[in-house]
């Protein structure tokens, strides 16, 4: 998942992304390291607040764009 390259490429904190998501900072961390896979919920919730399409979050596609 690119979680943490889009994360990181707009400068937010594991524990920011955490608090806007209404979720816990250690489950942004083991998302980002593969420990722990997002639900169907949650890859919208995260597509959404970055804007990029669900195939993109989840590296089927390297177009970020939603239709």
């Amino acid at each position: 998942m690119r979680l943490k390259e889009l994360r990181q490429e707009r400068n937010i904190s594991q524990l920011k992304l955490a608090m806007d998501l209404s979720m816990n900072q250690n489950t942004i961390s083991r998302y980002e390291t593969g420990e722990r896979e997002a639900d169907y919920k949650t890859l919208i919730k995260i597509a959404d607040y970055f804007q990029v399409s669900i195939d993109y979050l989840l590296e089927r596609t390297d177009n970020p764009k939603m239709n």
